[in-house]
């Protein structure tokens, strides 16, 4: 029973991408900022060989070490984006050519209309903004109307905050529902999120663990629907199952940070399954990228670090594990706080792996091709 582990650090980039400029980002690194943190810990990645793939350019006091245990590579973006969701679909196989949409200047009245008199709700705010910010800029106004906040950022996404006494996670998440139904076509969206937080006013909010995505459905089939259709079980871990909008995936368990996600994995190691255990440590980004947090971002991989020692001796000897990202979103980057382009890592590591070092490779599909070559199902539909 072959098993396949595939966690994606979510943004761990490792440097600028070719085009990275055309997307408005210039000389960024994410693993470069990371390493010049004290937290900077990775010496099982070392050892897999993250240090030893084409191009990683890390703090000069730091050993890259001189062979590697999995096999290597670095990843190029072919996709028209730096989002989670066009990321993971690419991963998935699925190149996508066409940008989603992005709302720089708030959203149209045509599509606010028609969420207010479906929700029964007004909206404030309706323009790109950090989550954490808006809602002490906001909050306020927001517990006295009933108002919600409606935000977006330089992802294709339509975010919507509410006090979880004002309005239940539950009714924010039916208002989500809502917008998803309402953003379709010319206004897909990627994702619809949910940001419920909490607090007792004057700028005293803080986002809670409630979250929730509601994603626009994969353009056409990914490997997760191949191996579904092959028979095989398709376990989505943390936010995956969002990001698919549940296509493809036969069982799915909502984790609370890295730690969970963590813990989760290691507890689906000890289970009996064949086919993929696809997994999202969502942290890197939401908590430290995005805050420019450098030492956070680098405690969080540390942590992971040490946490893989455990995880490999998990694996059975028809196992796998993979892991790669979905973008960049560098810590140290001040000219904007969104996503990054860049390159992403892949390391596959297992008994019956080769440590050989792949180079570069045009797509993070390489990524779908081995999965499903490991799996032994056909590729036909993706872009591999």
């Amino acid at each position: 029973m072959k098993r396949v582990f595939l966690i994606v650090l979510d943004s761990f980039g490792i440097g600028a991408a070719p085009d990275s400029e055309s997307f408005g980002d210039f000389g960024v690194n994410t693993i470069g900022s990371c390493s010049k943190s004290e937290y900077f810990e990775l010496p099982n990645l070392r050892d897999m060989g993250l240090f030893r793939i084409d191009g990683v350019s890390i703090d000069s006091r730091i050993d890259r070490g001189n062979t590697h245990t999995a096999a290597i590579a670095r990843l190029r973006e072919k996709s028209a984006g730096k989002d989670t969701t066009i990321g993971h679909w690419e991963i998935a196989g699925i190149v996508s050519d066409t940008p989603l949409p992005t709302y720089p200047d708030g959203f149209p009245d045509e599509v606010l209309d028609e969420f207010k008199k479906r929700t029964g709700r007004g909206v404030i705010c309706n323009r790109p903004y950090s989550g954490t910010v808006v809602i002490n800029e906001y909050g306020d106004e927001h517990v006295r109307t009933g108002d919600l906040i409606v935000y977006t950022s330089a992802d294709s996404v339509f975010q919507i905050a509410a006090h979880e006494e004002v309005v239940p996670p539950e009714k924010l998440y039916e208002y989500c529902r809502i917008a998803r139904e309402i953003l379709t076509g010319r206004h897909g969206v990627g994702r619809v999120i949910a940001r419920p937080f909490a607090g007792s006013g004057n700028g005293n909010y803080t986002r809670t663990s409630n979250r929730h995505d509601f994603s626009l459905l994969p353009s056409k089939n990914t490997m997760l629907d191949v191996i579904k259709n092959a028979g095989k079980d398709v376990i989505a871990v943390g936010k995956i199952f969002d990001i698919f909008a549940g296509q493809g995936i036969t069982e799915h368990i909502y984790t609370g940070g890295n730690p969970e996600g963590i813990e989760r994995t290691l507890e689906y190691l000890d289970k009996a399954f064949e086919g993929l255990c696809f997994v999202n440590l969502v942290d890197y980004d939401m908590l430290y990228g995005h805050r420019r947090d450098v030492d956070g971002y680098a405690k969080a991989l540390s942590y992971f670090d040490s946490k893989l020692p455990e995880i490999t001796a998990k694996l059975k000897d028809d196992d796998i594990l993979i892991l790669t990202a979905d973008h960049g979103c560098d810590p140290a980057y001040t000219r904007t706080t969104d996503h990054t382009r860049e390159y992403v890592p892949m390391i596959m590591y297992g008994k019956g792996v080769e440590p050989v070092n792949f180079g570069t490779k045009d797509g993070f599909t390489f990524v779908a091709k081995n999965v499903c070559g490991f799996l032994g199902v056909d590729t036909a539909g993706l872009d591999v």
